[in-house]
């Protein structure tokens, strides 16, 4: 009999240093209305912590609401492209710190499409048999890594994770049907150097970061669109069987266009990033944990996502919810308690950056 993934448990981490767009307009030329009018985002989260911390507590808290203990998970993975270290990876990190002994954990860096390429293998590695119980997270801290001089990028991201139980179930629920995919041809329009390629050029403390907003609107729209309708030709589905369009939380006249042109009406296509910016890889388990509490998501409710990142990377994928939409333990876990604030963090890295580009602009 073919086994399906069902998702059993979601959990969610935010930090609780809030950046309004006021905040950002104290030391960049900007404003709330530039902001919002072309974006739709009005503050974004900043943790204090490290991509494993936030991953942890979202892994955590879908653990709970899945009612499964650590040493149960067989499979941990982690989507992220802001891991803390290059060596070892952040789903190892989230292994020790919940105690899954019993669990393979790799990260995979597919930038903002990261959720939905891991619950893509996922599902197949539970589909095959290879495995049983797998925690997906998508986790990131992005306000480390941005370069706070340029307004054009500064403004559009923040950090979180979110997180999901996948089980294996004789009833045909989980994701359904994905379709994954690359336009490499435009991988510099969205790139960032950490400075790991300091050899050529020398690496002075900048994080060069690309990012040709028209250029991956244009292409992201194509792209995201494209692989919605093939996971509706693998189906035979359409979007009148449709009860949720949750998609990455890039922009939301982006989101606006997708939705319009998968023709889902507004009140059926689930949008947050007036609250949290863009979180990348967290973007998209963040999005389906708040649609479930806030009732969005009903039992058996056919759900249509859609992904696109640096890379270009993109995909979709049709998700059938199970019957329960409620936790079987509230999610009770949160991040170590700070003093500091959103501003105490970022405006010590928007003064350093900013002489940096002094120091090479000389």
């Amino acid at each position: 009999m073919k086994k399906y993934a069902e998702i059993t448990g979601w959990g969610k981490c935010l930090p609780p240093a809030v950046m309004t767009n006021d905040d950002l307009a104290t030391f960049l030329d900007t404003s709330d209305e530039w902001i919002v009018s072309r974006t739709g985002i009005s503050e974004r989260r900043v943790s204090h912590v490290g991509t494993s911390k936030l991953a942890t507590v979202a892994a955590q808290n879908a653990l709970a609401a899945a009612g499964l203990n650590p040493d149960d998970i067989d499979l941990i993975i982690v989507g992220t492209c802001t891991a803390d270290e290059i060596i070892p990876n952040v789903a190892s990190a989230v292994q020790q710190n919940i105690g899954a002994p019993n669990a393979a954990a790799f990260d995979l860096n597919a930038a903002c499409s990261s959720f939905l390429y891991a619950m893509h293998v996922a599902t197949q590695a539970i589909q095959t048999g290879a495995h049983k119980k797998v925690l997906l997270i998508g986790a990131e801290r992005l306000t480390r890594i941005l370069d706070w001089t340029k307004r054009e990028s500064a403004v559009l991201f923040g950090d979180g994770a979110g997180a999901m139980v996948l089980e294996a179930s004789d009833e045909e629920v989980g994701l359904l049907a994905s379709h994954i995919s690359c336009d490499a041809d435009a991988r510099d329009v969205l790139s960032l150097d950490f400075g790991l390629s300091f050899d050529r050029f020398g690496f002075d403390g900048i994080m060069q970061f690309d990012f040709v907003g028209q250029e991956i609107f244009k292409r992201a729209v194509k792209g995201m669109n494209a692989a919605v309708e093939k996971v509706f030709q693998q189906t035979g589905l359409s979007t009148e069987d449709v009860d949720a369009l949750i998609p990455h939380q890039a922009n939301k006249r982006l989101i606006d266009y997708l939705a319009k042109l998968c023709k889902v009406p507004s009140e059926k296509t689930v949008i947050n990033i007036q609250n949290y910016g863009n979180t990348s890889s967290a973007t998209l388990p963040i999005a389906f944990c708040e649609a479930v509490e806030n009732g969005t998501v009903k039992p058996g409710d056919t759900i249509v996502s859609a992904v696109f990142g640096g890379g270009l990377t993109c995909g979709a994928g049709l998700i059938r919810w199970g019957q329960r939409v409620t936790p079987v333990n509230p999610p009770i876990y949160e991040l170590e308690p700070t003093d500091l604030t959103a501003l105490d963090m970022i405006v010590p890295m928007h003064e350093k950056t900013a002489a940096a580009w002094a120091k090479r602009d000389k």
